[in-house]
């Protein structure tokens, strides 16, 4: 930490003594046609209140140059097309900026050289006209707390919940609508990515710190309803990450420094009509970590690249690839007592990796495109847990974990363009491997005082090699009739796989799914949408065998949620967008663990794995409720949102008439965001979330009592599932940037404090034994040592509702 600040204290000393001329930065790109890919000769591209303007060549590229430093609205515009706006778009003297741009065809006829009036701050798109959200990359870069951590940014959006509300406030699970974070699904450039975050849990999407570097990201929509019907596996959520391509023209890159990391990005062109970006980032979190007291130590590498070929005018040729390797353990803080220490050695060791690479073509058709994408995903997932830390000693192992998934995909979506009629069909086939053996102590020998066995030992053990293919088609039709005024579009989709017992039963995830859009005045749209859509239960539940060697989960069904939306949005000006909608999700199908009764539903923000055990497809759900958004683009140095969640949550366990609060049933959420841009490259941010308590359910004192000397955690009572609440959640973080801009070089200096206001943050009790004076063993009732059933214990109930408050300073050079 001393080498890291002084070292910043260096480079900060050396650039901002340096004269200071007037320094300029440049913006290229290329202007396409949305529908057909192809290049739009002859658009003006124009930086709002100002007079730089150009217009693009044949190959549809534009290069603004010689921009004075400094954030502007970018905007594309041609005869013909609805023109389209990209707001905060940052120009520095350190790298140029590389932005492609893609216009519609207007569906009005223009009469004159009128031109569509520009509508670039809604995010929707004839399939999904609700129910959807966009971030550039400067909004995700400067958001504070953010950390350039895309899956921490995406919950200042509506209707998303992070694990902080849950009790686990240092991950990055994405809790939407009510649903659980293993409900969503990843893609980057058209390519499925499984893994988002470093450390995730298996079977889930969460974890501490995000994978994907910041610096690629053009931009990321989120959809929590109406998904288009090329997306498979979704139930709350898709997110869409579009990368940028690398400098056509000159190598450049940048590197940034913090408490928490060092990065490093480099791009340029590899030959003429080839160019790359590539990147490299090492943590230092362990290091933070360790100087702030918090007990968890997480370690990781990340890489990632991208390069794009165009073989000619229509076709584009990607390849993209994305890893991580990740080693995360737990520390005892200096300040805390003998019980908690002991509880954290009984927390597992964690060792993954993961990588996804693939490959896309791109080719513009006559009145549409066709892509092409073939990918390969790999995670690894390595778990140990000891009694009492006794790492090496078999004796006293809890836990042991080792599993593999991969997955080898192709996949073909074709768009075309007819009349007015926007078609899409498609089809994905994959081919699966999953390895697993695992060993789990569930509950130990209980013995009465004559010797007679009370509560035999429950153990989990078993070994896994499965491979089979999975595979889908999909098709939809989109049009606006009415000069535009009235968008409708239906959809339909199903997904098989040869593994299950019905899964090569087409109408079994048979999923319709239509929406619509009315513009009852200029500004005004009314919305709706209805939806089914299934998800493939996860590769831990398929892959659990029974002691006879047998599958036990192989009669699993499809998880299915049906969505009802519908919404009213309002554009007050070319700036502001304020969206209110209602939502309702009908879960089916939902996994029931039938060790506990509970539904897999509540799962999802464990570190390590779930769904290692026999379930039932019987669980139902429902999560409903309404949402408030508004949002103003960046205008006379000012931007922000506001949002407002009301959501319940409610799943049933293998009483399947029961409804219970999930653990995803905040209530309420808020969350609010201002970011000020001012004089001289200065800019302050300020982000506040808020949720309600999280249910949560209590330890059954008995079970734990007799179990905690072997597995050094408590047994929930889950027969009062989630009849407790956490504390509410709240966070207040703020963030100060200051730009140096040079002759070829732009230094970023930030200030980023999370939880400014020292908010305590609710986290999950913990059962443990109180420990002797002396801290070598337990406390007694007797004085005797303890006993195996731990019947002369004296338990403790940890509360956790500790302070989370993570300064950090860092910056980022562009060269």
């Amino acid at each position: 930490m001393v080498r890291f600040y002084a070292l910043l204290s260096l480079i900060s000393l050396f650039l901002v003594f340096q004269a200071q001329a007037q320094n300029t930065g440049r913006i290229t790109g290329v202007v396409r046609d949305r529908n057909t890919q192809e290049p739009v000769i002859g658009a003006t591209v124009a930086l709002e209140e100002t007079t730089l303007a150009v217009a693009t060549d044949a190959q549809g590229r534009y290069r603004l140059e010689n921009i004075p430093t400094g954030n502007y609205n970018l905007k594309a515009s041609s005869l013909g097309y609805e023109p389209v706006t990209r707001y905060n778009v940052p120009v520095t003297s350190g790298n140029a900026l590389t932005l492609n741009l893609e216009i519609s065809p207007s569906q009005n006829k223009l009469q004159e050289v009128n031109i569509t009036a520009d509508r670039s701050i809604r995010a929707a798109t004839l399939e999904t006209p609700l129910s959807i959200q966009s971030l550039s990359s400067e909004e995700i870069k400067s958001n504070p707390g953010g950390n350039f951590d895309i899956s921490r940014v995406i919950q200042t959006l509506p209707g998303v919940a992070g694990a902080g509300s849950t009790g686990a406030g240092f991950r990055n699970d994405i809790v939407i609508r009510g649903g659980g974070p293993g409900e969503n699904v990843f893609f980057l450039d058209g390519i499925e990515i499984p893994v988002i975050n470093h450390f995730s849990t298996q079977g889930s999407s969460g974890g501490p710190q995000g994978i994907l570097n910041v610096s690629f990201i053009e931009d990321v929509t989120l959809s929590t309803s109406a998904f288009d019907a090329r997306y498979d596996n979704a139930l709350s959520s898709v997110f869409q990450f579009k990368q940028r391509d690398g400098n056509p023209y000159r190598l450049q890159g940048n590197v940034r420094l913090s408490a928490t990391e060092l990065a490093g990005t480099l791009e340029g062109p590899l030959a003429p009509k080839t160019t790359f970006l590539a990147s490299a980032r090492r943590s230092y979190l362990q290091l933070l970590f360790k100087a702030i007291d918090l007990p968890i130590r997480p370690n990781y590498w990340d890489f990632q690249y991208k390069v794009t070929h165009q073989l000619d005018s229509k076709t584009t040729l990607t390849a993209l690839g994305i890893g991580a390797i990740d080693e995360f353990s737990f520390a005892v803080p200096k300040e805390t007592s003998p019980e908690k220490e002991y509880a954290l050695r009984s927390n597992p060791l964690i060792n993954q990796w993961n990588y996804t690479v693939g490959a896309s073509l791109k080719r513009s058709l006559e009145n549409g495109f066709v892509q092409v994408s073939l990918s390969r995903n790999v995670f690894e997932n390595r778990l140990d847990r000891f009694e009492d830390a006794q790492y090496g000693n078999e004796a006293r192992r809890v836990l042991k974990a080792r599993s593999q998934e991969k997955e080898n995909k192709l996949r073909i979506d074709v768009n075309k363009f007819v009349g007015g009629w926007k078609f899409s069909y498609g089809a994905i086939g994959q081919y699966v491997g999953f390895e697993n053996a695992f060993f789990s102590q569930i509950r130990q020998e209980v013995r009465d005082p004559n010797g007679n066995v009370v509560q035999p030992r429950v153990v989990l053990d078993f070994n896994t090699d499965l491979d089979f293919f999975r595979y889908g088609l999909c098709g939809q039709a989109s049009k606006s009739f009415w000069q535009d005024k009235l968008s409708l579009s239906l959809g339909l989709r199903t997904d098989m796989n040869s593994f299950t017992s019905g899964g090569n039963n087409p109408l079994e995830t048979l999923s319709p799914r239509g929406s619509a859009s009315y513009a009852l005045a200029e500004r005004w749209k009314l919305n709706a949408s209805v939806g089914t859509y299934y998800r493939l239960p996860i590769y831990t539940v398929l892959g659990y065998k029974e002691a006879n060697g047998a599958y036990a989960n192989r009669n699993s069904d499809y998880l299915k949620a049906t969505h009802y939306v519908a919404g009213v949005e309002f554009l007050p000006t070319i700036a502001n967008r304020l969206t209110v909608e209602g939502f309702y999700k009908r879960y089916a199908n939902y996994p029931v663990s039938l060790r506990d009764g509970v539904s897999l539903a509540n799962q999802g923000i464990e570190f390590g794995a779930i769904g290692n055990e026999a379930v039932a497809s019987v669980g139902k759900g429902r999560a409903y409720g309404a949402e408030f958004f508004f949002q103003q683009k960046l205008t006379r140095g000012l931007y922000g949102s506001v949002s407002y969640t009301l959501v319940r949550s409610e799943f049933t366990g293998l009483n399947k008439e029961t409804y219970i609060a999930s653990a995803w049933d905040n209530r309420h959420l808020v969350s609010g965001l201002l970011g000020w841009q001012f004089g001289k490259n200065w800019e302050l941010g300020a982000k506040y979330r808020f949720a309600g308590g999280s249910p949560y359910t209590p330890f059954d004192l008995e079970a734990s009592q007799q179990n905690y000397a072997s597995l050094g955690t408590g047994l929930l009572d889950y027969d009062r599932l989630n009849t407790l609440r956490l504390r509410s959640f709240q966070q207040l973080d703020v963030r100060l940037d200051k730009k140096w801009n040079y002759k070829r070089t732009t230094l970023d200096v930030y200030v980023d404090i999370q939880n400014i206001f020292r908010f305590k943050g609710p986290s999950l009790p913990q059962y443990t034994f109180q420990r002797n004076a002396e801290n070598t063993g337990f406390a007694t009732t007797d004085g005797q040592p303890l006993q195996a059933n731990g019947a002369n214990a004296i338990p403790l109930i940890l509360a956790e509702d500790d302070v989370t408050f993570l300064p950090s300073v860092g910056f980022v050079l562009e060269f």
